[in-house]
């Protein structure tokens, strides 16, 4: 007969009480950072998602963003949401000191989110935006705020896209003017045919080289 004792356990060993958890009691506070995706391709992108403005917008323009990593390779797996104000400078929000307001034109809305393809590029279909006053007599130029979200990332990278053509207004933005020449540059995105094309460099090792200003939140 074979002997089981080796494989019965010990009464002498000790047995630890099960206290069941109480969450209402427990202390919660701020969650640590994660590194975050790619899992927004799962379920945060919606169909229109891309369309700050849709199809029958007038003034219609397309933001073709591109986001590169480090090493010069196109971020496949980023996500884009861009905020930003009305073609005439507002904003529906109560944060708008002037007061929250029906956007213009008619069927825009301020936000945007946006996957990137296999190239990096995330397409975002909106409105050039107005000025935005400031409580100086120095107007920040039209602009469109910028969240970068990509693999590897424990927060998301904050900057802005400004329009060519308003050169003279750049020279007033209170932003822009916190800036060496060089680096407004590459805030500054490229017409073309449709709208404009902004590559976002997300890093690079030499401090005089192509990484885009980031803002500190």
């Amino acid at each position: 007969m074979t002997d089981r004792s080796a494989h019965v356990r010990s009464t002498d060993a000790p047995i630890y009480p099960v206290i069941p958890g109480d969450f209402t009691t427990a202390r919660f506070g701020l969650t640590p950072s994660q590194t975050v995706g790619p899992y927004w391709h799962i379920g945060l992108p919606w169909a229109d998602g891309p369309d700050a403005a849709p199809t029958d917008v007038p003034g219609r323009i397309t933001l073709a963003i591109t986001v590169i990593d480090g090493n010069r390779a196109p971020v496949a797996d980023a996500m884009i949401e861009t905020w930003q104000a009305d073609a005439l400078g507002r904003f529906d929000h109560s944060g708008d000191p002037r007061g929250a307001v029906t956007l213009s034109p008619a069927g825009f809305r301020g936000f945007a989110r946006s996957a990137a393809d296999p190239t990096g590029t995330a397409l975002v279909h909106t409105v050039k935006p107005g000025a935005v006053p400031t409580e100086t007599d120095a107007d920040e130029a039209p602009h469109v705020n910028v969240s970068i979200f990509a693999r590897g990332m424990l927060d998301r990278l904050v900057t802005r896209l400004y329009f060519p053509e308003d050169a003279d207004a750049h020279e007033k933005d209170p932003v822009l003017n916190s800036l060496s020449s060089a680096e407004r540059a590459k805030l500054t995105a490229t017409k073309i045919d449709g709208g404009y094309s902004w590559t976002v460099y997300v890093q690079d090792d030499d401090a005089h080289g192509v990484e885009t200003p980031f803002f500190e939140l």
